[in-house]
């Protein structure tokens, strides 16, 4: 009977889904239409190809019945859906919603069932480990990998696991390198020396006297011979193909020199995987954030011994020290992030993966450590400990450049009032002027309150503009006339709330290789609208932790560290007016009003520039305030229009976010799983 009704329920719950299903079906058919009947669309190849497909598309979707979602983001929209088109053809989307059955049923769901997740996307087979064994055999060259692990009278049972998970790796070629420092513990020796015995890859050496962690880290060193050495700790685990993939990075990347992975965490209770951390690409203000790296970490031996290996003193944070220490000898090219699980953190009583305060000296360590790497790096500022990271503070030149606010506005007296009255009664950036670009007012208040600014403040100025709306000629135009060496563009429905918000951008903005920053933006009701923009969401682009309250860390503290995105919001952008023009200025062509501020961030991208987010600079946005919604059929047309130009001319990036992970969703904006993961199958 109990059987009887679970599938009844499921039953249930498949036709709820399958409704659903076809409700996505008609909107895809819709978004067809709109796009093969817009004449401002270029019409291609590859898109009457599509509009020929969307009925044999429905086809496949109603002979999968139990296919419940469009999937992971694999079709977030009409865009995405050409995009596979394109790349694999109708051949290649088949086979990916054939390989999505029964497992997209999890997607919806469970959507952050992490559990269900791993039972279905990251659980090796048998035939998984035929396919990696085949691959391990074809690798033109097989790295020795030196596996470095300290310890200290660790919990049996642990330890095993541990030494264990590192002697079931699928891949063969490692050394073990264990430095016990002085443990009281018999049967930790009598442990050691039982898996010496019965495999001599593990090479092992007993202190004589405790030295803590950064002694006994180095003297697992000197037992490395391999040409990457791993960090790892004695009570942790590596999935079994963890070195497998660390040898594929290798081959595919000859010149690379330090290797990190994604990581969760073993539950305190029963063992089980929870809490994954799924980790962006190369981040260097993430990094001085918190520690990017941690697990998996493999790096280049010989650099790591020519630095002398781990710091006495940095205790606690000695692997984020050698870290910071490491990636001043290379070059950001040859960082290299394995998007995939690779390394299982296990949860103990006094372990900063249970409790990030549990090791106030590590905390004290970190900041040591970031701050002597700024010195190091010639980077005029300091690194101050937050209780979830770090924040890092650049200074301001002593003699802070002029900065121009630039304005658009047509009429919007309230939010006009609002915005300049905070600019100057909070803002404490001692040098900046208002460029109010009018474009076409027509209500008397508005003028009036317009030459009452211009009588009452100095640096205070209008341009008026009276041809039809176009965001980013305004804003070009007033950049050609700002007097400022940096240019804030503002939306006249912004509300300065932290007075140093401009101190901050600024000082960001003015760091070598930084192109444009964005600032984190609220809603009135004090959920965040803009905490960075993620490449791929809804087909094009979403901002990060939409809607979250304005205290939350979001996912692993990614709301509140200043960081590397891909793209910021223009609602509120900083930039350097010469790197404003170097790269072309904002699209007014085919950008006049949506996605020319993604555009201009992802020119600076490719012209090597960091575009960076800070939480620290804080704002409301009163979105849309003046000029309104996407809510007619010549807004939604030109829209379009403009999303399919960035389809076009950023295709690549647009679907595979450097600043996001494969395995997170393209559906959402809250950094939940995908179902399934964006990574190449085994």
């Amino acid at each position: 009977d109990q059987e009887i009704s679970n599938l009844n329920l499921e039953i249930s719950n498949l036709n709820l889904e399958t409704s659903n299903l076809n409700q996505q079906i008609n909107t895809l058919s819709e978004i067809s239409h709109q796009l093969q009947t817009s004449t401002s669309w270029r019409v291609t190849k590859p898109l009457r190809y599509f509009g020929h497909q969307v009925k044999r598309i429905q086809y496949i979707y109603a002979t999968t019945s139990n296919i419940l979602t469009l999937g992971g983001g694999f079709i977030a929209s009409a865009n995405k859906t050409l995009y596979i088109l394109r790349k694999e053809g109708l051949q290649g989307l088949k086979h990916r919603l054939a390989s999505m059955k029964h497992k997209t049923t999890a997607g919806i769901t469970y959507k952050n069932d992490y559990e269900k997740w791993v039972h279905l996307y990251d659980t090796l087979n048998d035939d998984d480990r035929a396919r990696i064994n085949s691959r391990i055999k074809k690798m033109p060259n097989t790295p020795l990998i030196s596996i470095i692990m300290p310890l200290y009278d660790p919990p049996i049972e642990f330890l095993d696991a541990a030494i264990w998970s590192v002697r079931n790796q699928l891949y063969s070629n490692w050394e073990l390198c264990i430095a016990d420092d002085a443990s009281k513990n018999t049967k930790v020796h009598e442990l050691l020396q039982h898996h010496a015995k019965e495999d001599e890859r593990i090479k092992i050496v007993f202190r004589k006297e405790n030295g803590h962690i950064s002694k006994a880290s180095n003297s697992s060193l000197d037992l490395a011979t391999g040409e990457f050495v791993a960090l790892m700790d004695n009570d942790d685990t590596l999935s079994e193909h963890a070195l497998f993939w660390v040898a594929e990075t290798i081959n595919q990347n000859p010149h690379a020199a330090l290797i990190y992975s994604d990581e969760d965490k073993l539950s305190e209770q029963d063992g089980s995987r929870i809490d994954p951390y799924f980790k962006c690409e190369w981040n260097q203000e993430l990094f001085l954030g918190h520690n990017l790296i941690t697990h998996l970490g493999v790096y280049k031996t010989s650099i790591v011994k020519d630095l002398g290996g781990f710091r006495v003193g940095f205790e606690g944070a000695q692997d984020y020290d050698l870290a910071a220490r490491f990636i001043e000898k290379i070059k950001p090219e040859q960082i290299h992030h394995i998007p995939r699980i690779l390394y299982h953190w296990r949860i103990l009583p006094g372990s900063t993966a249970k409790n990030i305060d549990a090791k106030p000296y590590a905390a004290i360590a970190s900041e040591k450590a970031l701050n002597e790497h700024l010195v190091r790096s010639h980077i005029k500022g300091h690194v101050s400990s937050l209780n979830f990271g770090h924040r890092i503070q650049f200074d301001l030149p002593e003699k802070p450049p002029l900065v121009s606010i630039i304005i658009p506005t047509r009429n919007g007296l309230d939010y006009v009032r609002t915005c300049v009255t905070s600019i100057f009664s909070l803002t404490t950036y001692p040098k900046f002027e208002i460029i109010l670009v009018d474009n076409g007012s027509d209500d008397n208040l508005c003028l009036s309150y317009f030459s009452q600014l211009e009588e009452d403040y100095s640096n205070f100025r209008i341009i008026r503009d009276n041809s039809p709306f176009n965001y980013s000629a305004l804003n070009n135009l007033a950049a050609k006339s700002a007097k400022g060496e940096v240019i804030a563009l503002l939306n006249n429905d912004i509300e300065v709330i932290s007075p140093d918000w401009l101190e901050e951008m600024v000082s960001i903005a003015l760091q070598p290789g930084v192109g444009a920053v964005g600032a984190k933006l609220l809603y009135p009701d004090n959920t965040l609208q803009h905490a960075g923009v993620i490449l791929g969401i809804g087909g094009w682009a979403g901002h990060a932790h939409k809607g979250l309250p304005a205290s939350s860390l979001g996912y692993v503290a990614r709301a509140a560290l200043m960081q590397n995105f891909s793209a910021v919001t223009g609602a509120c952008l900083v930039i350097s007016r010469e790197k404003f023009f170097e790269v072309g200025a904002l699209n007014e062509t085919d950008l006049a009003v949506a996605c020319n501020d993604v555009d201009l961030c992802l020119k600076l991208k490719s012209k090597g520039y960091r575009n960076i987010w800070t939480p620290f600079a804080t704002l409301y946005h009163h979105e849309s305030a003046t000029r309104g919604y996407e809510d007619t059929d010549e807004k939604r047309n030109r829209f379009m229009k403009e999303v399919s130009y960035m389809n076009k001319e950023w295709e690549d990036i647009l679907h595979n976010d450097p600043a996001y992970n494969p395995n997170l969703t393209l559906s959402h904006e809250d950094f939940s799983l995908s179902w399934p993961p964006r990574v190449d199958s085994i």
